[in-house]
C-alpha cells in the first residue's frame, strides 16, 4: 500500500512576522528569565512551543464570526449559537461559559466537592488538581502503569486501571468519592489518549457506584483521531461521531477552549443535570460573570461556536496530529529518546534519558528547554518535577516518574520547515548534553510554581 503524505486542508491568508535572535541575546534573555521559559518575551522567541492553549491560528470564518458579536451584557446570541453548538457535536444540554478552562475547573470543584472527599483522575493535570485540593478533596492516579512509562508503546495510555478503582472505592468509601475526571488525550503522560472500550466500562463501573463521570475534553477531538486510528471497529466512523459517542458517555465536562476549539481565549463548563447547572449558574456570577458570558466576550463565543464545527472535520485532525507526528518521527530518526507512542499536542523529549548526569532534584527537564532555547531561540515547557510542586503535608517535592520537556504544536500555526528546524536544534543539544548543568531555585511561588519560578544553574 503507498504511503499518501498529508497536506494542510487549508492555505496562508496572512503571516505574522517573528525575529530571528543571537546566541549571545538569548543567553541574556534565559539569564533573565531566571531560566524559566514561561518568563521570557515573546519576540524574544523564534519557534513558540511553550503550549498549544489559545496560539491556534483562526479561519477566517472565525474572523468573521468575530464582526457578529453581540456584546449584550445579558442573553447575547452568540451565547445561544454556542449552547446550541455544545450541544450538537458534544452531546451536552446546558452550557456555562469561563474565561478558560480553570475557570470551569473551579466552579466544578466548589459545587462537588466535600473536605475530604477524594478524586480519581486518568494521571492529574496542574490546574484540575489544584482546585480539587483548594476545596478539600486529595487527587488519586488511576492510569495504567504503562502511562508511566515513557518507552511503553501501549496505544491507549490514558485508559482507567479498574484495579486502582476498586482499590480506593474499598479504602475510602464510593460516598467520599464525588466524580471521577476523565482526561481525553492526557496531557502529562504525553498527550496519550484513552479507548472508548476503556470509557464505556468506567461509565459502567460510575453507575454501578453511583459516582458522577466528569469529561477535562480539551483536548476530546485528537483524542477520538486515535480512536479512529487504533481502535477495532472505529476506522470508518468519523471524528464528529466518535466526539459526541465519547461526551455522551460522560454527565458533565470542563472545556478549555483554546486547544481543540482553536479560539485565543475562552472555555466552558457543560453537563446534563438541571440541578447542576443552577448551582453553576449562581457560581459563575461570582468568579466570572453573568451566566450568558460567563467571562467571554459576545465575540468570543461567535469564534468559539465556529471553532467548535473546525475541530471535528477529519481532514483538519488528520493535518493536526500529522504534523505532531512528523516531528516527533523525525527525533526518533534522530536518536532522541522521546514519549512513545507520539501524542495528539506535543512531542514530549525525555530529561532523564537526555541528561542522565543531572539528579531529578536538580530539575534536568527545566535545564533541558532552557538549554534549548539557548541553542535555537526554540520556547518548550517542563513537565516533570518542577510542575509536579510539593506535597502539600510533608513539603517533599512530588517525583514523578516522567521528566519532560514539552515541545508543544501550536494548531494551523507553523509550517513543515519549522518543524525541521525544531528538530535540528534538539539535535544540537543533545551532542551537548553533557555540558548542561543542574539548576536551583532563586525563587519559588507557593502554587503552580512552574508558571513563575526563577532558578540559577547549580555551581
Amino acid at each position: 500500500m503507498a504511503h499518501h503524505s498529508w497536506a494542510e486542508p487549508y492555505k496562508i491568508k496572512m503571516v505574522e512576522l517573528i525575529k530571528m535572535t543571537s546566541r549571545e541575546e538569548r543567553e541574556k534573555a534565559i539569564r533573565e528569565a531566571g531560566y524559566n521559559t514561561f518568563l521570557l518575551r515573546s519576540e524574544d522567541v523564534y519557534i513558540d512551543l511553550l503550549t498549544d492553549s489559545g496560539v491556534g491560528a483562526m479561519s477566517d470564518q472565525q474572523w468573521a464570526g468575530m464582526m457578529l458579536g453581540d456584546e449584550a451584557y445579558a442573553g447575547s446570541r452568540n451565547f445561544y449559537h454556542l449552547r446550541d453548538t455544545v450541544e450538537e457535536y458534544y452531546s451536552y444540554r446546558y452550557t456555562v461559559p469561563t474565561h478558560q478552562g480553570r475557570g470551569a475547573e473551579n466552579i466544578l470543584s466548589q459545587i462537588l466537592i466535600e473536605p475530604g472527599d477524594f478524586v480519581p483522575g486518568n494521571m492529574y493535570f496542574t490546574t484540575t488538581r489544584l482546585h480539587q485540593e483548594l476545596a478539600g478533596a486529595t487527587f488519586v492516579d488511576v492510569i495504567i502503569d504503562e502511562a508511566h512509562d515513557p518507552v511503553s508503546e501501549h496505544p491507549f495510555k490514558g485508559n482507567v486501571d479498574f484495579a486502582k478503582l476498586d482499590a480506593l472505592v474499598e479504602r475510602v468509601g464510593a460516598g467520599h468519592i464525588p466524580y471521577v475526571c476523565i482526561a481525553t488525550c492526557v496531557n502529562m503522560a504525553g498527550g496519550q489518549p484513552i479507548s472508548l472500550e476503556n470509557l464505556r466500562r468506567l461509565r459502567k463501573w460510575c453507575d454501578q457506584h453511583d459516582i458522577m463521570l466528569v469529561h477535562d475534553m480539551t483536548r476530546v477531538a485528537e483524542n477520538a483521531y486515535f480512536i479512529q486510528q487504533r481502535e477495532h471497529g472505529q476506522q470508518d466512523r468519523s471524528i464528529r461521531e466518535i466526539v459526541h459517542e465519547i461526551c455522551s458517555l460522560t454527565d458533565a465536562a470542563t472545556m478549555s477552549s483554546k486547544k481543540d476549539a482553536m479560539v485565543n481565549i475562552g472555555g466552558f463548563l457543560a453537563m446534563n443535570d438541571p440541578g447542576f447547572y443552577e448551582k453553576a449558574c449562581a457560581l459563575v456570577v461570582v468568579y466570572e460573570g453573568l451566566h450568558t458570558y460567563g467571562g467571554m466576550a459576545g465575540r468570543d463565543m461567535e469564534a468559539l461556536a465556529i471553532g467548535i464545527t473546525e475541530s471535528v472535520q477529519d481532514d483538519h485532525i488528520r493535518a493536526r496530529v500529522g504534523q505532531v507526528e512528523y516531528l516527533g518521527q523525525k527525533l526518533i530518526a534522530g536518536g532522541v529518546p522521546v514519549v512513545q507512542p507520539i501524542g495528539g499536542h506535543a512531542v514530549f523529549l525525555d530529561a532523564r534519558r537526555i541528561l542522565p548526569h543531572i539528579p531529578q532534584e536538580q530539575f534536568p527537564a527545566q535545564a533541558l528547554a532552557a538549554a534549548l532555547y539557548e541553542e535555537s531561540g526554540v520556547r518548550s515547557m517542563e513537565r516533570g518535577v518542577v510542575s509536579a510542586g510539593r506535597d502539600a503535608a510533608t513539603g517533599e517535592n512530588h517525583m514523578p516518574k516522567l521528566e519532560l520537556v514539552r515541545l508543544t504544536i501550536p494548531r494551523r500555526v507553523y509550517t513543515q520547515a519549522h518543524m525541521d528546524v525544531t528538530a535540528e536544534a534538539v539535535f544540537s543539544v543533545m551532542e551537548k548534553a553533557e555540558a548542561i548543568q543542574g539548576l536551583r531555585f532563586t525563587y519559588e511561588p507557593e502554587m503552580l510554581r512552574f508558571f513563575q519560578a526563577r532558578f540559577e544553574p547549580v555551581a
